[in-house]
């Protein structure tokens, strides 16, 4: 029985997992929102709010004690290697989350995976909300309507229209091999 384990395996021995939720929380501090699987959302979210919350903690006692500013900087930069990613967490990240008292990060379910049909998620910080922003600035293309051929009818007129173009004139009268009247002067007569 698991009782009293918490958090997920993800099928990864602990240093691994330890690696994994590591480099997904770069990522996530780096490009503000990250594509992954449900389960991997969920752990690093549970990761990333903690660093999010020492770095805030940090930056408000930063006057009234440096020497924990330092500290937890450096408990940072354990598990998150890339050092303009925690200059960025300390400065521009935590300005920007500010007084919010958790909730940094938010997952959004995005359906099955094409090739094993995984559970896919979003996890994006709250605070650099940037795909809604990208969407209020541009306004929406106008959307071309379907027909019920799946452009089958379009592609039969371009089709025809290029055949017309394509064509020949229509031939001046020329005895034919057998010795009767060509097309053209039967087309005339008729």
């Amino acid at each position: 029985m698991r009782h009293g384990k918490s958090g997920r395996k993800l099928k990864r021995t602990a240093s691994h997992r330890r690696a994994t939720l590591a480099s997904l929380c770069t990522a996530l501090l780096r490009h503000k929102r990250i594509t992954t699987t449900v389960a991997k959302a969920k752990e690093a979210r549970m990761v990333a709010e903690k660093i999010i919350t020492r770095a805030r903690k940090a930056v408000a006692h930063e006057k009234d004690a440096p020497a924990a500013a330092i500290h937890a900087r450096r408990e940072v930069g354990r598990l998150i290697r890339d050092r303009e990613v925690v200059r960025e967490l300390f400065t521009a990240i935590t300005e920007k989350v500010g007084t919010r008292p958790g909730g940094y990060t938010r997952v959004v379910r995005l359906g099955q995976r094409y090739g094993d049909g995984a559970e896919m998620a979003v996890l994006e910080l709250v605070d650099f909300n940037t795909g809604q922003e990208k969407a209020e600035k541009t306004p929406a293309p106008a959307k071309r309507k379907k027909t019920a051929s799946g452009g089958r009818a379009k592609k039969a007129v371009e089709k025809k229209e290029g055949a017309a173009k394509t064509a020949r004139k229509p031939k001046t009268e020329k005895p034919s091999d057998k010795g009767g009247p060509s097309t053209a002067a039967q087309s005339e007569k008729s």
